[in-house]
């Protein structure tokens, strides 16, 4: 508590934050959808997205090494909030297709400024800790989002306005601080290969979860839109598949504890596949939302797994650089499949998304299947603990992260910088 209590500014940011961030992502297809732009538009626009996100891992961390966290967060915060209110107001593709891409990279670095403090903060002992609080304030922060963009229809500019202050509002706790921010940070590169060379396992379930749940946070609102009656009825859909993810995610890590975590994967691929189908060939039976909870249940959890899977293969000292390459291998995906997945709904149906979903799931079922048939490297009992984690998180989470370095502070990073200081002279500050 004692650890908590000193990031609760932090925290509470982070909860502010990820309500406005909850929010645009769900308008943003509604509104797409509302101006005319086409499924495989919306889908490029959410491609550029993730790219953004990707390219914010690769550079965001040189420019908060330069400015500082305090300062890099309020910079970054203020990028979201114009990006959002220009969303509002322009309604032309190639203007979506940067501002997207902008807040992709904004909210990478805002990611980065608070997990790389959090884990300053924390100490070998209280990181799992951390990390679970850290990873529940995310998950139903961005849940709270689904619910406030009924304060008005997303044809509107009130639920955008909205978004864009909890944004803003989110700059006031950390910028009020007294506490010193963290050392400066640097990227940490990613190495495919390596990850492929340890697990093979991992490297697909990484891949499949950006496929899915990626494609899911691009085209789910507008799949939910077509087969819809009310606004308040895509809040539901997008949140029932968010709480099976949420409420499932650490019964599954339990069990992944216990078994060779490459058949709870392969049993998350099947189920799934399975959950796909029913999601949609259910749109308009009373039981939809269940079989959204479900589909949540399945394909969310992936992407937890799947670095589980990664961390029990990895030397320590290679586990942020492995974890990296799980995150970015994750948001390739979602960067590359809404391209297709977009097209498939404007030229054939929006029950498109879902059967794509289930091919998806069952042909990745059938790898990880026949991955099953060889030794592991690690028994059961060798595996190391489960730590949630949601998908959208910034490299710098695997350091907050139980499963990396034991000491942070041994890590040269560390070691390269003193801790920022406040200026104390008005013309330095300036």
């Amino acid at each position: 508590m004692k650890v908590i209590f000193t990031v609760t500014s932090l925290l509470s940011s982070t909860a502010l934050l990820l309500i406005g961030h909850g929010m645009q992502l769900t308008l943003l297809p509604l509104r797409g959808g509302s101006v005319g732009l086409s499924d495989f538009t919306i889908g490029i626009s959410a491609s550029c997205y993730f790219l953004g996100f990707v390219m914010g891992c690769i550079y965001i961390p040189a420019m908060i090494a330069r400015v500082g966290h305090i300062r890099g967060f309020a910079v970054l915060a203020a990028t979201m909030v114009s990006a959002v209110l220009c969303l509002d107001m322009l309604d032309n593709w190639p203007a979506w297709m940067v501002l997207r891409f902008l807040t992709g990279a904004a909210i990478c670095g805002l990611y980065t400024v608070i997990e790389s403090w959090l884990n300053n903060q924390a100490s070998a002992e209280t990181r799992g800790q951390i990390l679970a609080i850290y990873t529940f304030i995310v998950l139903i922060a961005m849940a709270a989002g689904q619910f406030l963009i009924n304060v008005g229809p997303a044809e509107t500019a009130t639920p955008f306005t909205l978004a864009a202050l909890f944004l803003a509002l989110a700059i006031i706790p950390v910028g009020m601080t007294r506490r010193l921010a963290p050392t400066p940070i640097e990227a940490k590169p990613a190495r495919f290969r390596l990850l492929y060379q340890k697990s093979r396992s991992a490297f697909a379930g990484a891949l499949l979860s950006g496929l899915v749940v990626g494609s899911f946070w691009s085209l789910g609102a507008v799949f939910a839109q077509h087969y819809s009656e009310t606004q308040m009825d895509v809040t539901w859909f997008m949140t029932a598949a968010i709480a099976g993810g949420a409420l499932l995610q650490y019964p599954i890590g339990w069990l992944s504890d216990r078994v060779d975590r490459r058949y709870v994967m392969l049993s998350l691929c099947v189920g799934g596949a399975a959950t796909c189908v029913a999601v949609a060939m259910s749109t308009q039976q009373p039981w939809h939302l269940m079989t959204l909870f479900l589909f949540g249940a399945m394909v969310m959890p992936l992407y937890a797994i799947s670095l589980a899977t990664a961390a029990d293969v990895s030397a320590t000292e290679e586990f942020v650089e492995i974890g990296t390459s799980v995150l970015m291998l994750n948001a390739i995906g979602a960067a590359s499949a809404p391209l297709l997945l977009g097209q498939l709904m404007s030229f054939w149906e929006d029950t498109a998304l879902f059967w794509s979903f289930a091919a998806i799931c069952a042909l990745f079922a059938v790898y990880l299947a026949w991955q099953t048939r060889e030794a592991r490297a690690v028994s059961v009992a060798e595996q190391t603990p489960f730590a949630a984690a949601a998908s959208e998180m910034a490299p710098a989470s695997f350091e907050l992260d139980p499963r990396g370095p034991e000491h942070p502070e041994d890590d040269p990073q560390h070691a390269a910088a003193p801790p920022e200081q406040v200026p104390s002279d008005p013309e330095e500050a300036s």
